[in-house]
């Protein structure tokens, strides 16, 4: 296992771009990328699909072994908006350095419009409902915490790189 400040794992909620800030700040310090959500679309097939013939609970344990499959090497790692919702989860995310990349959800909804997510079935409205209900998860297993509202991609990064001194 690397040491804890060798993983640098990104959570938050759906559509806050944990994949678009994660590929690029691996690609800043010149680290391999792993998104969790494509681990598991490589091997099970799409997300969407996967809850409907096996539910939540069959895809939260995927989820689980994609995650900690993708600490076990040095990295930038993307998760899915739920993959801190399983206790096993929550403590596996204790030995890397976790992200939190929070909103105020104003930019979300356009993100939302050609999603196949499938908690998302009524927009922002279920987005919100969730994102408030594992609101507290993200900060419980967060080292930093990051708000990423209005702010250009570029300023996440610098952010994430200034109070991680990276």
């Amino acid at each position: 296992m690397p040491s804890k400040s060798d993983v640098i794992v990104l959570v938050g909620p759906m559509g806050v771009g944990k994949s678009t800030v994660g590929k690029k700040l691996a690609k800043a310090l010149k680290l391999p990328f792993c998104d969790t959500d494509s681990l598991i679309v490589a091997e099970h097939g799409p997300i969407d699909k996967i809850f409907e013939t096996s539910g939540e609970e069959e895809f939260r344990k995927i989820e689980h072994e994609a995650l900690a499959r993708s600490l076990r090497s040095p990295g930038i790692v993307a998760t899915g908006g739920g993959a801190v919702l399983l206790e096993e989860s929550q403590k596996l995310l204790k030995d890397a350095t976790v992200v939190y990349l929070s909103t105020d959800g104003k930019h979300i909804a356009s993100r939302l419009r050609k999603s196949s997510r499938p908690l998302i079935k009524n927009g922002i409205d279920d987005w919100r409902k969730i994102y408030d209900s594992r609101k507290a998860v993200y900060e419980k297993v967060a080292d930093v915490e990051i708000n990423t509202s209005g702010h250009p991609l570029s300023q996440t990064i610098a952010e994430i790189r200034e109070r991680l001194a990276i």
